[in-house]
Protein backbone atom coordinates (compact mmCIF):
# COMPACT_ATOMS: atom_id res chain seq x y z
CA UNK A 1 0.00 0.00 0.00
CA UNK A 2 1.67 2.90 -1.23
CA UNK A 3 1.03 6.21 -0.87
CA UNK A 4 0.53 8.52 -4.16
CA UNK A 5 1.98 12.07 -3.12
CA UNK A 6 2.69 14.54 -5.74
CA UNK A 7 4.13 17.17 -5.22
CA UNK A 8 2.29 20.29 -6.61
CA UNK A 9 3.97 22.82 -7.79
CA UNK A 10 3.21 26.81 -5.92
CA UNK A 11 4.98 28.51 -8.99
CA UNK A 12 1.30 28.56 -11.22
CA UNK A 13 -0.62 30.78 -8.05
CA UNK A 14 1.93 32.78 -7.54
CA UNK A 15 2.51 33.89 -11.01
CA UNK A 16 -1.26 34.26 -11.10
CA UNK A 17 -0.99 36.59 -7.47
CA UNK A 18 1.64 38.59 -9.38
CA UNK A 19 -0.45 38.89 -12.68
CA UNK A 20 -2.88 40.02 -10.99
CA UNK A 21 -1.69 42.31 -8.54
CA UNK A 22 0.58 43.80 -12.21
CA UNK A 23 -3.05 44.33 -13.88
CA UNK A 24 -4.85 46.09 -10.45
CA UNK A 25 -1.56 48.58 -10.50
CA UNK A 26 -1.55 48.77 -13.92
CA UNK A 27 -5.66 49.58 -13.96
CA UNK A 28 -5.18 52.03 -10.71
CA UNK A 29 -1.99 54.29 -12.39
CA UNK A 30 -3.72 54.02 -16.35
CA UNK A 31 -7.17 55.59 -15.09
CA UNK A 32 -7.08 59.78 -14.56
CA UNK A 33 -9.23 59.93 -11.62
CA UNK A 34 -10.98 63.14 -10.86
CA UNK A 35 -13.34 63.26 -7.50
CA UNK A 36 -15.44 65.79 -6.00
CA UNK A 37 -17.50 66.12 -2.91
CA UNK A 38 -19.68 68.70 -4.99
CA UNK A 39 -20.54 66.97 -8.16
CA UNK A 40 -17.92 69.08 -10.16
CA UNK A 41 -15.67 66.47 -12.45
CA UNK A 42 -12.59 68.90 -12.92
CA UNK A 43 -9.50 67.40 -14.55
CA UNK A 44 -6.45 67.36 -12.36
CA UNK A 45 -4.27 68.95 -14.86
CA UNK A 46 -6.84 72.13 -14.98
CA UNK A 47 -5.01 74.41 -12.08
CA UNK A 48 -5.73 77.69 -13.33
CA UNK A 49 -9.37 79.66 -13.94
CA UNK A 50 -10.27 83.40 -15.08
CA UNK A 51 -13.77 84.89 -14.82
CA UNK A 52 -14.00 87.79 -17.42
CA UNK A 53 -16.41 91.02 -16.24
CA UNK A 54 -20.35 90.40 -17.78
CA UNK A 55 -21.24 93.30 -19.46
CA UNK A 56 -24.93 94.48 -19.79
CA UNK A 57 -25.56 94.60 -22.98
CA UNK A 58 -29.48 94.27 -22.22
CA UNK A 59 -31.95 96.93 -23.51
CA UNK A 60 -33.04 97.54 -20.00
CA UNK A 61 -30.20 97.93 -17.83
CA UNK A 62 -30.16 97.23 -14.05
CA UNK A 63 -27.01 99.14 -12.62
CA UNK A 64 -25.06 97.08 -10.84
CA UNK A 65 -25.95 93.54 -12.62
CA UNK A 66 -22.94 92.94 -14.76
CA UNK A 67 -20.73 93.03 -11.07
CA UNK A 68 -23.20 91.14 -9.36
CA UNK A 69 -23.29 88.08 -11.97
CA UNK A 70 -19.75 88.21 -11.85
CA UNK A 71 -19.33 87.86 -8.48
CA UNK A 72 -21.53 85.41 -7.92
CA UNK A 73 -19.83 83.25 -10.43
CA UNK A 74 -16.65 84.18 -8.55
CA UNK A 75 -17.95 83.12 -5.42
CA UNK A 76 -19.20 80.04 -6.80
CA UNK A 77 -15.96 78.74 -8.35
CA UNK A 78 -14.19 79.73 -5.27
CA UNK A 79 -16.33 77.39 -2.85
CA UNK A 80 -16.84 74.75 -5.20
CA UNK A 81 -13.28 74.17 -6.88
CA UNK A 82 -9.97 74.39 -5.67
CA UNK A 83 -8.79 76.12 -8.76
CA UNK A 84 -6.26 79.39 -8.82
CA UNK A 85 -7.43 82.68 -9.99
CA UNK A 86 -5.54 84.73 -12.18
CA UNK A 87 -6.00 87.60 -14.07
CA UNK A 88 -4.60 86.49 -17.68
CA UNK A 89 -6.58 83.82 -19.39
CA UNK A 90 -6.63 80.71 -17.01
CA UNK A 91 -6.59 77.18 -17.98
CA UNK A 92 -10.76 77.46 -17.99
CA UNK A 93 -11.54 80.90 -18.79
CA UNK A 94 -15.37 82.10 -18.15
CA UNK A 95 -16.30 85.38 -20.22
CA UNK A 96 -20.12 86.86 -21.45
CA UNK A 97 -22.59 89.25 -21.16
CA UNK A 98 -26.01 89.84 -20.45
CA UNK A 99 -28.35 90.46 -23.48
CA UNK A 100 -32.32 90.15 -21.85
CA UNK A 101 -33.15 91.70 -18.98
CA UNK A 102 -37.35 91.92 -19.27
CA UNK A 103 -40.61 91.69 -17.82
CA UNK A 104 -43.67 90.67 -19.93
CA UNK A 105 -47.54 89.57 -18.48
CA UNK A 106 -47.68 86.27 -18.14
CA UNK A 107 -51.39 85.43 -17.33
CA UNK A 108 -54.05 87.96 -18.26
CA UNK A 109 -57.27 88.37 -15.75
CA UNK A 110 -60.74 88.56 -16.84
CA UNK A 111 -60.43 93.03 -16.90
CA UNK A 112 -57.97 92.40 -19.19
CA UNK A 113 -55.30 93.34 -17.18
CA UNK A 114 -52.13 91.71 -16.25
CA UNK A 115 -52.44 89.20 -13.44
CA UNK A 116 -48.46 87.70 -13.40
CA UNK A 117 -45.86 88.86 -15.20
CA UNK A 118 -42.54 87.16 -15.96
CA UNK A 119 -39.24 88.82 -15.16
CA UNK A 120 -36.68 86.95 -17.21
CA UNK A 121 -32.65 87.41 -17.46
CA UNK A 122 -30.47 85.69 -20.32
CA UNK A 123 -26.91 85.51 -20.40
CA UNK A 124 -24.65 84.47 -23.18
CA UNK A 125 -21.73 82.89 -21.98
CA UNK A 126 -18.45 81.51 -23.29
CA UNK A 127 -16.33 79.42 -21.32
CA UNK A 128 -13.34 77.60 -22.84
CA UNK A 129 -11.30 74.89 -21.42
CA UNK A 130 -7.69 75.05 -22.74
CA UNK A 131 -6.56 71.97 -21.32
CA UNK A 132 -9.46 69.96 -23.21
CA UNK A 133 -10.63 71.82 -25.79
CA UNK A 134 -13.93 69.51 -26.43
CA UNK A 135 -14.76 71.08 -23.15
CA UNK A 136 -15.32 74.29 -24.01
CA UNK A 137 -19.05 76.13 -24.78
CA UNK A 138 -20.60 78.72 -25.97
CA UNK A 139 -23.78 78.92 -25.38
CA UNK A 140 -26.84 81.31 -23.99
CA UNK A 141 -28.99 80.78 -20.40
CA UNK A 142 -32.41 82.47 -19.43
CA UNK A 143 -33.79 82.12 -16.12
CA UNK A 144 -37.22 83.86 -14.71
CA UNK A 145 -38.99 84.10 -11.76
CA UNK A 146 -43.18 85.09 -12.06
CA UNK A 147 -44.65 87.96 -10.04
CA UNK A 148 -47.90 89.08 -9.11
CA UNK A 149 -48.86 91.66 -11.42
CA UNK A 150 -49.90 93.90 -8.33
CA UNK A 151 -46.62 94.49 -7.44
CA UNK A 152 -44.82 96.50 -9.72
CA UNK A 153 -41.06 95.53 -11.03
CA UNK A 154 -39.14 98.05 -9.18
CA UNK A 155 -40.96 96.22 -6.03
CA UNK A 156 -39.75 92.88 -6.51
CA UNK A 157 -36.49 93.45 -8.39
CA UNK A 158 -33.88 93.05 -5.94
CA UNK A 159 -35.53 90.23 -4.76
CA UNK A 160 -35.97 88.35 -7.50
CA UNK A 161 -32.64 89.22 -9.63
CA UNK A 162 -31.03 87.71 -7.00
CA UNK A 163 -33.17 84.25 -6.95
CA UNK A 164 -32.31 84.50 -10.87
CA UNK A 165 -28.62 84.85 -11.07
CA UNK A 166 -28.30 82.34 -8.45
CA UNK A 167 -30.26 80.03 -10.58
CA UNK A 168 -27.71 81.40 -13.73
CA UNK A 169 -24.75 81.05 -12.26
CA UNK A 170 -26.14 77.55 -10.63
CA UNK A 171 -26.72 76.77 -14.54
CA UNK A 172 -23.22 78.02 -16.44
CA UNK A 173 -21.14 75.98 -13.40
CA UNK A 174 -23.14 73.15 -14.11
CA UNK A 175 -22.53 73.36 -17.87
CA UNK A 176 -18.80 74.04 -17.25
CA UNK A 177 -17.65 71.42 -14.46
CA UNK A 178 -20.65 68.91 -13.75
CA UNK A 179 -20.42 66.36 -16.42
CA UNK A 180 -23.46 63.89 -15.53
Amino acid sequence: MGLNCKKKSVLPGRISLCLAAAGFILLLYGCKISYSFTGASISPDVKTISIEYFQNRASLVQPGLSQILTDALIDKCKAQTNLSFINSTGDVNFEGEITDYNTRPLTVSADAQAATNRFTITVRVKFTNAVDPELSYEQSFSRYEDYDSAFSLADVEDSLSGKIVELLVEDIFNRAFVNW
